[in-house]
């Protein structure tokens, strides 16, 4: 069997939040590296959803399950409760229906896990200090043409969390070196959070 590739810093952190032998829904999936890795090492049985064709692809010569939908569309494919977690990896800055989306999340799954930029990344302040919209990394995109259209902190996304109901489990951050622990909501670049179905803390 072909390895694969190790896989970033903060696909790791949200493979050791999932569960060995889970089902895992993966949204926006994108060329499938995160499915591969948990089918390989956590042994899960994994559904990717992705709507560009050439990712569709790639993951189709992953060999990871993968159906071509639109998100924004929702979710009305599953049902309520069909897996025990779902992911939503550096896609939810760009969903036009944020909330719509964590609700979605949360009735088809246990466990929800998101990750997005952080935009009160200290450097970004600096930028629009300066009178300029920020480019980095996370966000490499110039304002004009960029997909990312709900930009947040983490003190934004805590606060959405909460209002949905949403109990957050854990949290990681990161920048470009590695995890983030000190000082995160300015010195972080990209957020990971793992959180609980409104459903599921209930009957916990």
């Amino acid at each position: 069997m072909t390895e694969i590739p190790t896989v970033r810093p903060d696909l790791a952190r949200i493979a050791s939040w999932i569960a060995p032998g889970s089902r895992v829904l993966d949204l926006g999936c994108g060329d499938g590296a995160l499915l591969a890795h948990l089918a390989t090492h956590r042994q899960v049985s994994g559904v990717g959803v992705e709507i560009d064709d050439a990712r569709v692809i790639a993951c189709v010569g992953r060999g990871v399950n993968v159906i071509q939908q639109n998100l924004e569309a929702g979710l009305a494919l599953f049902g309520d409760g069909e897996f025990d977690t779902v992911v939503l990896s550096q896609t939810l800055q760009a969903m036009h229906h944020t909330q719509h989306i964590l609700r979605e999340m949360a009735r088809v799954a246990r466990e929800g896990i998101v990750s997005f930029p952080n935009f009160g990344y200290w450097k970004h302040g600096l930028s629009i200090l300066a009178g300029r919209m920020p480019v980095s990394g996370q966000l490499p995109y110039a304002w004009y043409d960029t997909p990312n259209i709900h930009l947040c902190t983490l003190q934004d996304f805590e606060r959405l969390a909460q209002e949905l109901s949403l109990d957050v489990l854990e949290r990681a951050t990161f920048d470009t070196r590695g995890e983030v622990k000190v000082l995160p909501q300015w010195r972080s670049t990209l957020a990971v959070y793992r959180f609980a179905s409104p459903q599921h803390a209930a009957s916990a």
